[in-house]
C-alpha cells in the first residue's frame, strides 16, 4: 500500500497496479531532462499547467523509476489507463501534489510560495483540461488509485 506521507501513489496502469514516487533520483532525472537549476525551477515548470503528453509520459516514468520499476519512457508511452488521457494526467497531478504540496509545514521558503499554495494545483490541472481530476469525487479519487468505491 502506497504512503502518501512519504509521496507515493498507486495507480492501475495497463491493468496492474503499481506504486509510484518522485524520490530525490526521480526528481533529478526530471530536473536533467528539462534543464532546470533545482527543484523550485521544476516545481515551477509542472505549476503553469502546460503539460504536453511527453510530460506525463515522463513524469509517470519517473515516478515508476522512483519506486523501483524496471520500465523506460517508451514503455510508459505505450501503456493505458481505464481513464485515457484522463487517467494519466490524474495520476502525474496526483504524484505532482503528493510530492511538491505542503502537508504540515510552511514550505513556502525552500519550495517557493507558489507551490506551497494547492490552488496554484488546481490552476495547473484545470489548464491541462482536467479540472475534475483536480476535484474528484470521493468515488472518482478512489478509482485513479486502483481502488473501487
Amino acid at each position: 500500500m502506497a504512503n502518501r506521507l512519504r509521496g507515493e501513489i498507486e495507480a492501475v496502469i495497463d491493468g496492474r497496479k503499481w506504486t509510484l514516487v518522485l524520490t530525490l533520483g526521480a526528481l533529478a532525472e526530471l530536473e536533467a531532462v528539462y534543464e532546470v537549476e533545482d527543484l523550485a525551477a521544476l516545481a515551477e515548470r509542472f505549476a503553469t499547467g502546460r503539460l504536453a503528453a511527453r510530460d506525463v509520459v515522463r513524469v509517470v516514468g519517473a515516478g515508476l523509476r522512483g519506486a523501483g520499476n524496471a520500465v523506460d519512457d517508451d514503455q510508459v508511452a505505450a501503456m493505458t489507463t481505464s481513464g485515457g488521457l484522463k487517467g494519466f494526467l490524474a495520476i502525474a497531478a496526483d504524484l505532482l501534489r503528493v510530492t511538491f504540496a505542503d502537508t504540515e509545514a510552511d514550505t513556502s521558503a525552500t519550495m517557493g510560495a507558489d507551490m506551497a499554495n494547492e490552488r496554484h494545483f488546481t490552476h495547473a490541472a484545470q489548464e491541462a483540461g482536467a479540472y475534475a481530476i483536480a476535484h474528484p469525487s470521493p468515488a472518482r479519487h478512489d478509482q485513479t488509485r486502483g481502488q473501487t468505491a
